[in-house]
Parts: C-alpha cells; structure tokens; sequence
C-alpha cells in the first residue's frame, strides 16, 4: 500500500504534538510494510527531502506538489491529513479519487464541520472526542456519519522512560497551556525549583523569578533526557486538551501529572491524575505541597506508571494499521 501523509508541518520542524503523534502512526505503517511519503504544504526551513524512521519527507517546492504525486505512475492508495489540511486534501481526494483519512486531534466546530466532506476513515484521538463529534453529526446530519475509529495519540514508552528530577515543570508557556497559572504559582513557592519550557507554537509568557529556569523549544524526540529527566512534577493547568500527550509521556517515569480537569485530560489521565481547577491558584500551591511529601509523591508515582502500562498504544497502532488498510480499498 502506499500512503501519501498531506500535511502543514513535521518533525523535526514541526514540534507540537500532534506533529509527533501523526509521525508514531505513520511509523506503525511503515512497520506494517507499506511505504509511506508525507508531502509538506507549507514552505518550512528545510528544503531537501529526508527520511526520519523510514517515513520519507518531501519539503514544500510549489503549488502542483501534490498532482505530481496524484497524477504519477505510482498513485497512493490512500491519502492521511490532520489539522488545517483537511479540507485541501479532502478536495484533491474527490478530485482523483483517492480515499481519505482525517486523524481529528480536536473536537472544535471547524473540524466537525470536515465530517461533511465524506472521508472514508475518521480517527479520533480520544472516547470524547468522538462522542462530541458523533453527538454533533447526530444532531445537524441526516444518514450515517463516516466510519470512525479511536486511537489514541500513541506514546512508546521506550523513547521517554527515564529517571524523574526535581523540578516542577510546565511545558509550552503559551496561555491556553497556563502560562499566567503557572507563574502565579512560581512566585508564591519561591523555596521550590521550576522548570519552564517554551512551547512551539503559541505567544510564549516569559518572566524573570530566581526560581525558575526556561528552557528553549526541545524536539520531541529528545525531551526524555532535557525535560523528563529532570521533572519530579509535571503542571498541565491546560484550558483545553483533548488527550494530553505530555502528561502521558510524564507517566511513563511515574511523573505525577496536575492537570485542569478538561475531558481529554481526565480520559488520558485516568486515577492517576490529580485534577486541579486552572483559576485556583492556591489549590495547586497545595496540591505541589503535597507531592513534594515523599511518600504522597511515591503513591502518585506508583498510580502514574500503572495508567501508562494501561495506555500501551500496540493496540490502539494495530487499530490503525487495521482501519488504513481498509480505507484504501474503499472505491471513492
């Protein structure tokens, strides 16, 4: 089979999570034996084709990219897309067709409305998600919605296992992920070690405290040893996640996560989360008081690594490796 990825961004200029996430499933298809070529549609730094563990990349050179791909001896059989390319690659799909496939990260109005365009696969990234986007199609549609399935953003404990820190972190210093929660909560624990690190994407808050240091925009692929290795507590005071990838690779050191409790951080989270609301500052003051008590911090640690073992994603790859191979057969 062969897959042509039509995407906006990917590693490792493209660092956000769901850049990481798309680029683990796409993988899992390489693993299954297909091959597999993601096309870049936005202009990025890197000019030159590379391939990053065996998923080959084609940086951006002009608006007929993708015909030269759809209109070559050796079509795709199937085409995957995410995030703002949806709609682009859902056209192109109908025009030669190819059937697609949305990984929907998120469950915002824009993106139920792509459920319309007829893709043949939908995959959601978490139970809730999919039950918005079904609840949604349910309401404002008429016959069956698209067939779907639920994977979740696949995390291989491998590549971020590693021995906590001491310090209490926050990942991307944006205001959606609770940057002003987080330096609220700095300065009134002026005796306690912050890390902060800056996201990739997203106005970033940066401020000056003697007890927090900020840490430049780390690859995905390295934040075990720059990130992990040195957080006792993770902070996701987030105001909307769908998942929570971080705090999925945090649990996989037995990192107790503090989350804001949004749906996508309760499902992924599970009884090791301990959920705090975002605007209540001295909550999370005591909540990290807390945990900095040994034996508090190695009971949260203890439920941390027990939810990630549940959250093995061979499964929820299989799934998808599944559900691809089906879509192309799919006669648009």
């Amino acid at each position: 089979m062969r897959v042509l990825a039509m995407l906006h961004l990917y590693p490792p200029t493209g660092n956000a999570g769901a850049e990481w996430a798309m680029h683990t499933l796409l993988v899992s298809l390489v693993q299954a034996g297909h091959e597999v070529d993601v096309l870049i549609i936005e202009p990025s730094a890197i000019e030159e084709p590379y391939t990053l563990d065996g998923v080959r990349v084609h940086p951006r050179r002009g608006k007929a990219d993708p015909f030269e791909w759809l209109l070559s001896d050796r079509p795709p059989h199937v085409i995957v897309t995410h995030l703002m390319n949806t709609p682009r690659a859902t056209i192109l799909g109908r025009m030669y067709q190819t059937p697609v496939v949305h990984v929907l990260h998120n469950d915002h109005d824009h993106e139920k409305s792509w459920l319309q365009s007829g893709p043949a696969l939908v995959v959601y990234n978490s139970d809730w998600v999919r039950d918005s986007c079904l609840s949604w199609w349910a309401d404002t549609q008429i016959g069956p919605p698209p067939a779907g399935v639920v994977v979740r953003p696949p995390v291989i404990a491998a590549h971020y296992e590693t021995t906590p820190g001491d310090r209490v972190t926050l990942i991307n210093l944006c205001e959606k992920k609770g940057a002003r929660t987080f330096w609220e909560i700095a300065r009134r624990m002026p005796d306690v070690q912050f890390l902060a690190v800056k996201g990739a994407y997203g106005h970033q808050i940066i401020e000056e405290l003697p007890n927090v240091e900020v840490q430049e925009c780390i690859p995905g692929d390295q934040m075990r040893d720059t990130v992990y290795a040195r957080t006792k507590i993770l902070l996701v005071p987030s105001e909307y996640e769908s998942w929570g990838r971080v705090a999925v690779e945090a649990m996989i050191s037995g990192i107790p996560v503090v989350a804001n409790p949004t749906p996508g951080l309760q499902e992924s989270l599970g009884t090791a989360g301990l959920f705090v609301d975002r605007n209540d500052i001295d909550a999370w003051v005591a909540e990290i008081r807390r945990l900095r008590k040994l034996p508090v911090w190695k009971a949260a640690s203890k439920r941390a690594k027990v939810r990630a073992a549940e959250l093995d994603p061979t499964p929820d790859l299989q799934t998808w490796v599944d559900a691809v191979e089906t879509a192309a057969r799919i006669k648009v």
